[in-house]
């Protein structure tokens, strides 16, 4: 089992997303914090990952065409765009899967690969929000459309959509 932990807009949406891929033994969601400038917690999920079911290139391809990984937010240190690193080695797979993968975009990756530094979980009550809450204007609007981008792009990769 790996791990590896993304930032892509609201913790709730990535979740969704993450939590639908084979593969994925289990998603925490909540707050990471990186180094230096990046100190700050920022929303973000921790995935934990079977390499033999789903690469590391999946799981960062599917993170970049599944938030806006090309624009910048105004609350963007809340909703950094990152891959969060466990490791020196990982740190620069993720940094040459940034680089082959540009090529798929317009617009350049504003996405960053941090190392991570630590995690705090969101409160209960919002864990698998999406599964608790498909009916809310906010799931809808945000998650529901991330969901159908997914299973256009990645359905191989998709064991369900709650």
């Amino acid at each position: 089992m790996e791990k590896i932990a993304l930032g892509g807009g609201c913790h709730w949406c990535t979740e969704a997303v993450f939590r639908s891929l084979r593969g994925v033994d289990k998603v925490e969601q909540g707050f990471v914090a990186s180094t230096g400038s990046h100190s700050t917690f920022s929303e973000a999920i921790i995935v934990h990952f079977k390499p033999e079911s789903i690469t590391l290139k999946d799981l960062v391809e599917i993170h970049l065409h599944t938030h806006k990984s090309t624009s910048y937010h105004s609350m963007r240190d809340k909703y950094r765009s990152a891959v969060y690193s466990f490791s020196q080695q990982q740190h620069r797979d993720v940094i040459g899967l940034l680089k082959l993968l540009q090529k798929d975009f317009s617009a350049p990756l504003i996405t960053q690969v941090l190392p991570f530094v630590s995690f705090k979980p969101s409160e209960a009550r919002f864990q698998n929000y999406y599964i608790s809450n498909p009916e809310k204007p906010f799931c809808k609007a945000y998650i529901a459309p991330k969901l159908q981008l997914l299973l256009s792009q990645f359905r191989t990769l998709v064991t369900s959509i709650d």
